[in-house]
């Protein structure tokens, strides 16, 4: 197994995937301004860098159901769902969105959609595999309903959440998905990746009308931080790191297992291996796997479907029953933020330096919390929030500490460079009130 230490050297190498996948600008109008759009007016955001597997054929289902917590027997067409798929001991490796198009035919849109072609091809599932790359243009706050409906040029009041409506935009085909990723009402406006500039021309001519922004990656994280949506290699591990899946990752290696829709991609390097890649942070550990996280801890259970065998079942099912830890909201002692900031200018050990809002790598931060000088759980991926005036970080914690007001620390900087502990309190997640299933009909 790899030393964890070996990924740890990565970690200030590996720049923010969304910056370098898709030429996302790491800020339009100012972080500050883009930041408080979600609260005040939208944003449109863009997440084309999530890659994609369609799979069609009679054991399109069967293999989906094989591999995912889900159920998806009575799922409708147009129709997304959250997809997530775990390893033997119940940790995620795949997460992500997963559309039905037809009884047959689902696309998948995840971090990690390598997983499903393995099982694919290596299990001998009667079914095709495609690889479509589209944008995915996320338009979210209180004013984007007004927005895509002027987009749209009807109505999308009837659209529930995670159900999908097509659209014409000028002379484009767009496909509307309900979401809200902000935890506000939103869509994800989705087409040919080759029309994407077009759409986002088309969107751009609202932006005033409707006081929209554009997102820069800076922020990327930061509405996810406050309306609780882990994220893989950002929040936690993808359970892919560790050589226990050998055949798996000899798949992988192997250069004709590579679909041409791959190569010479940025995603090459990590679909074929791991789509995690580093961490820092105060845990000192030395076994990756310590960084997986579960359904259950990441707050998902809702998700998992004990009405089929699929990979981790028997894992999760023990989970569910005596939980160990739970995700919460750490807000950071703010005096305290500010005194890691005056080490700069003090005599003394200087600390590592908050980002702000969100550090702009791509990498598994975790720092080690503590209760009475005892490890309780990890803080992840700490980000700022402008309109809360905190730093925060989605963190999970044992049950025991997870009541929110309680007060707890966390080591700050990484092993074998100067730590200070930071007083923190516990939150609940998500911070901020979650209105994205709002009933469209009565606004």
């Amino acid at each position: 197994m790899a030393k964890a230490s070996d990924y740890r050297a990565f970690a200030s190498v590996v720049p923010h995937y969304a910056s370098t996948t898709t030429g996302n600008t790491p800020e339009y109008t100012g972080w500050m301004d883009e930041q408080m759009s979600w609260k005040t007016t939208c944003y449109m955001g863009d997440w084309s860098f999530v890659p994609q597997i369609r799979i069609k054929g009679p054991d399109a289902l069967k293999l989906f159901t094989d591999l995912s917590t889900n159920s998806f027997d009575s799922m409708p067409l147009n129709r997304a769902k959250h997809c997530i798929q775990c390893n033997e001991e119940g940790k995620v490796i795949s997460e992500g969105v997963l559309f039905r198009h037809a009884e047959d035919d689902f696309e998948y849109q995840c971090g990690t959609p390598q997983w499903v072609y393995y099982h694919l091809k290596s299990k001998g599932y009667n079914a095709e595999a495609s690889f479509p790359v589209s944008y995915k243009m996320q338009i979210s706050g209180p004013n984007a309903l007004g927005l895509c409906e002027k987009l749209a040029g009807e109505s999308l009041r009837d659209v529930k959440f995670m159900y999908t409506k097509k659209c014409k935009v000028k002379n484009l085909d767009v496909t509307f998905l309900r979401q809200g990723m902000a935890g506000e009402i939103g869509f994800e406006l989705q087409g040919p990746i080759t029309e994407r500039d077009q759409l986002i021309a088309t969107v751009m001519e609202l932006a005033p009308e409707f006081g929209m922004r554009r997102l820069g990656a800076r922020n990327l994280m930061i509405n996810h931080l406050e309306a609780c949506y882990p994220t893989g290699s950002m929040h936690f591990y993808n359970a892919l790191s560790d050589v226990s899946r050998q055949a798996y990752l000899d798949f992988m290696a192997d250069d004709k297992n590579l679909p041409d829709a791959w190569r010479g991609t940025p995603f090459e390097t990590v679909l074929r291996f791991n789509f995690s890649g580093a961490f820092t942070g105060s845990w000192d550990g030395e076994d990756l796997t310590d960084l997986y996280r579960s359904p259950v801890e990441m707050g998902w259970g809702k998700n998992i479907a004990f009405d089929h065998d699929f990979i981790g079942r028997q894992a999760l099912e023990v989970e569910l029953e005596t939980p160990r830890r739970k995700v919460v909201t750490l807000e950071f002692n703010s005096e305290d933020v500010k005194a890691v900031h005056a080490s700069l200018f003090s005599d003394g050990e200087v600390y590592r330096q908050f980002e702000y809002p969100d550090i702009p790598h791509q990498m598994a931060w975790t720092d080690l919390i503590l209760k009475d000088g005892k490890t309780v759980g990890h803080a992840t991926h700490p980000g700022y929030s402008l309109y809360f005036r905190k730093v925060l970080a989605l963190s999970f914690i044992d049950v025991a500490y997870a009541e929110p007001g309680t007060e707890v620390e966390v080591l700050w900087g990484d092993p074998g460079t100067p730590q200070i502990k930071l007083r923190a309190t516990v939150a609940r997640a998500p911070y901020k009130q979650d209105t994205r299933r709002a009933d469209l009909t009565k606004l």
